[in-house]
């Protein structure tokens, strides 16, 4: 009987080291589609977020037209912020900048006042009517934005984006009956887990842990902890045991399925992983929707949206709480035991981890990292 050798993870040092997440944050976040909000949450024309994705300043506005457009937040003049960080109207001076975004539908530079359209076009320089230069070479620079399946996207290399649709086209075929585009927030959870990001998508690809860190989450759902998660069928489904078919204390919901999905769908629960930073649970009745920000080589800020009907949220009496509760308990001790790994990682022997055969999907950052920021030897 031959033995499989265990695959090594990545060197430890790649969890902990800042010349490693300033390459991942060069490589990776600032080259490639990361989710950053939900399309409702700029409901209309001159709605917009100001954003930081890894160091750099973005402004997220609706047009006039109603598209999505983002540009970096430095005026073309002199660099002056645009905009200030939302709840931040009043700087470290305690003086307000006035300036950003306006109710006429225009980006203002609170230095000099240059003006820009919503989509991004210099409209006006004060005092320079006479002056020898082309504003429309003076454009904000652009952020690539795309919705998919009610997601808000943004790249910030954009001559370099490839089309979000075609990319996510194998993940948008495996979860076509749900109608994500269409739900809307319900209730939102956020966590500020003192791990790397890196550490959080490998806990989130694998149901190893499950048996002996989740064990309400396995009452639900037993085949998390049989065999170690190792034989579960993700393109079907994991089923839940029997009589549940949904992520709460006791498996059911007065929430209806969504329409539309399989027969399935409607007693499994399906989940994927958007690299490099959204996750997807999907229930029959709701979706819960983890967005990663790295902010540090060992800190991550997570937002979880719980996503709803709007059917089901305008009936009365809508209460989102059995499943916001059940997910909160489970992400706790998620988020918990991804601290006691970033931790015991500081360990001076541990020079790197090990999967085992049922952690293969754990493989997949493994090479989506090295892809981007180089190899690595294995132990």
């Amino acid at each position: 009987m031959t033995s499989t050798p265990l695959e090594s993870s990545l060197p430890t040092d790649w969890y902990r080291d800042d010349a490693i997440f300033k390459l991942e944050r060069e490589r990776i976040f600032w080259r490639e589609w990361i989710a950053v909000c939900r399309d409702e949450e700029l409901p209309g024309a001159g709605a917009h977020r100001v954003l930081n994705v890894l160091g750099q300043s973005l402004i997220l506005v609706r047009n006039r037209a109603g598209e999505l457009r983002a540009f970096y937040n430095v005026c073309r003049h002199r660099g002056a912020r645009l905009c200030q960080p939302e709840g931040g109207a009043k700087d470290a001076w305690g003086v307000h900048l006035a300036g950003g975004v306006t109710g006429a539908g225009m980006i203002v530079c609170p230095y000099h006042r240059w003006s820009y359209d919503l989509n991004g076009s210099l409209l006006a320089a004060p005092h320079l009517s006479g002056a020898n230069f082309d504003k429309h070479e003076f454009s904000l620079y652009p952020v690539g934005a795309a919705v998919w399946a009610g997601f808000v996207f943004l790249h910030l290399s954009p001559a370099q984006a490839e089309v979000l649709p075609e990319r996510l086209a194998p993940i948008a075929e495996r979860i076509k009956r749900y109608p994500l585009a269409d739900l809307r927030i319900g209730a939102t959870r956020r966590y500020d887990v003192a791990a790397n990001w890196k550490i959080i998508c490998e806990n989130y690809n694998e149901c190893y842990h499950c048996g002996g860190l989740h064990p309400e989450l396995c009452a639900i759902v037993p085949s998390f902890r049989q065999d170690g998660g190792k034989n579960l069928d993700w393109d079907r489904g994991v089923p839940h045991r029997e009589g549940a078919y949904t992520f709460t204390r006791t498996g059911t919901s007065a929430r209806r399925a969504f329409p539309g999905l399989n027969a399935d769908e409607r007693v499994r629960h399906k989940g994927e992983l958007l690299y490099p930073n959204l996750f997807m649970s999907l229930a029959c009745d709701h979706a819960a929707i983890f967005m990663l920000r790295p902010v540090g080589v060992a800190r991550t800020q997570i937002t979880c949206h719980f996503l709803f009907e709007p059917w089901e949220m305008a009936r009365p009496g809508f209460d989102p709480g059995d499943a916001v509760e059940f997910w909160d308990l489970v992400n706790r001790q998620d988020w918990s035991i991804c601290e006691a790994v970033q931790e015991g990682l500081a360990a001076r022997v541990h020079a790197s981890g090990f999967y085992a055969p049922m952690e293969d999907f754990n493989l997949d950052i493994r090479r989506y990292v090295t892809e981007r920021i180089g190899p690595f030897v294995g132990s």
